[in-house]
């Protein structure tokens, strides 16, 4: 599947991959910040933004998207930041096609299984009566009984197109939901590794990257090395995206 792309910069490239219920355009501040150095691309994963909608939500679907993506772009060759879901696609997608991969940045996520806890959104969304008229107001107060952080009923409604009439997802919410199961998981590729240079970056007050990863991490990744975001969540670039760049720019240099 060709993703929908939006671009910015010259230099070598840089591909930036969102997590679930995300976009390209959730990287906009840290896409404007690396742009003078970097050929920046940020894709909406497939079931996502204006990308195409598909029943197949695995990570090796994702890693072939983008390939296919990377070719359609004329990139041959890339550094690869992934955050949440992204992270986990991109970490496919370098133990799929290492020879692409230029070095990895993989943001508060592990190659592991995790719980189902983030279905819930997703059933919340689904319940969403999307009547005529439906304010954003009403929409929020609407998934208050399920979802009572504001700020990540304010990340989910960024996915409701208020403009039409009634609104709608713009996200393959089905395809979503059925695939949840593939998306809480991760399996390498047998016998996958990755070589090259990986940087692991945690969030401070976040649970998603353990001590006890570190050992899953390099058995697919040796080179991997471990920093973290302080004063941040599970949403590193976005809570802290000053410390965020500390970390990821000296990374990048490396090889810029």
């Amino acid at each position: 599947m060709r993703l929908a792309v939006t671009e910015a910069g010259e230099g070598p490239p840089l591909l930036l991959l969102h997590g679930l219920f995300g976009s390209g355009q959730n990287w906009g501040a840290i896409r404007r910040a690396l742009a003078p150095r970097f050929r920046v691309l940020t894709p909406d994963l497939r079931n996502h933004g204006a990308s195409p909608r598909a029943a197949e939500m695995t990570y090796a679907a994702m890693a072939a998207d983008i390939a296919e993506t990377m070719d359609a772009a004329g990139v041959g060759r890339a550094a690869v930041l992934g955050h949440s879901m992204g992270g986990k696609a991109a970490m496919a997608f370098a133990l799929s096609h290492p020879q692409r991969v230029e070095r990895l940045v993989v943001a508060d996520i592990a190659p592991i299984r995790y719980k189902p806890s983030l279905r819930a959104y997703v059933a919340a969304m689904q319940a969403l009566p999307l009547g005529a008229g439906l304010a954003r107001k009403e929409a929020d107060a609407a998934l208050a009984a399920s979802i009572p952080e504001a700020g990540i009923r304010a990340f989910l409604l960024q996915n409701l197109r208020f403009e039409a009439d009634p609104p709608e997802w713009r996200i393959g919410l089905a395809e979503i939901a059925a695939a949840m199961p593939e998306i809480e998981d991760f399996a390498a590729p047998p016998g996958a590794r990755y070589d090259g240079p990986v940087l692991v970056i945690a969030g401070e007050r976040s649970p998603y990257i353990r001590a006890e990863h570190h050992a899953l991490f390099r058995a697919l990744f040796p080179a991997a090395r471990f920093a973290t975001v302080p004063a941040a969540g599970h949403w590193v670039h976005a809570e802290n995206p000053a410390g965020f760049l500390a970390l990821l720019e000296p990374f990048l240099a490396e090889s810029a």
